[in-house]
């Protein structure tokens, strides 16, 4: 892969908009294949996008995994790789898929609220990365920020990005 690019949004009414778009020969990596939108397990030992969230100053977050089969996985952590209790409601996330050329691109649209209530006018700290998978069964770890030696999504330091709540009334 030559690159890999992302980018996150938060609507007034709470949804919270990631897309991810991979460059290069994207014919050498190994895609699962397509079919209905459904909850999966282990996404991250095969091509997957990845999501974590967490209020400032908090050690709770959550991890959403989206794999461009349209499977997603969606855990709660009350500190650092301890689980909690998932959300009471079912969340559902839409992921939605684009490939052409020389790209890949994965689209996911959630409703904060739906993981926590106390997300909803929070300032959050994000954390995105991705597993890619060649054909060869090769995986390669792609995140905003490694901060250690070994690649570890869950650490609190590689939740680098800032999303603030989006001004009132709009």
């Amino acid at each position: 892969m030559r690159n890999l690019q992302a980018s996150i949004g938060r609507s007034s009414d709470g949804t919270l908009h990631v897309a991810f778009r991979l460059e290069g020969d994207v014919s050498r990596i190994r895609w699962p294949p397509a079919g209905p939108a459904r909850e999966g397990t282990r996404l991250w030992e095969h091509t997957c996008f990845e999501l974590f969230i967490a209020r400032k100053e908090e050690p709770t977050y959550h991890e959403l995994n989206a794999a461009p089969s349209r499977e997603w996985a969606i855990y709660a952590f009350r500190d650092y790789r301890e689980p909690a209790p998932q959300p009471h409601e079912r969340v559902v996330p839409e992921i939605s898929e684009r490939r052409s050329g020389e790209s890949f691109e994965l689209e996911v649209r959630l409703a904060l609220t739906h993981l926590s209530l106390e997300y909803a006018d929070a300032s959050l700290r994000i954390g995105l990365s991705a597993v890619v998978e060649t054909k060869e069964g090769r995986l390669s770890y792609w995140a905003l920020r490694h901060p250690r030696d070994k690649p570890d999504f869950h650490d609190p330091d590689a939740f680098v990005l800032c999303l603030e709540p989006p001004p009132a009334g709009r």
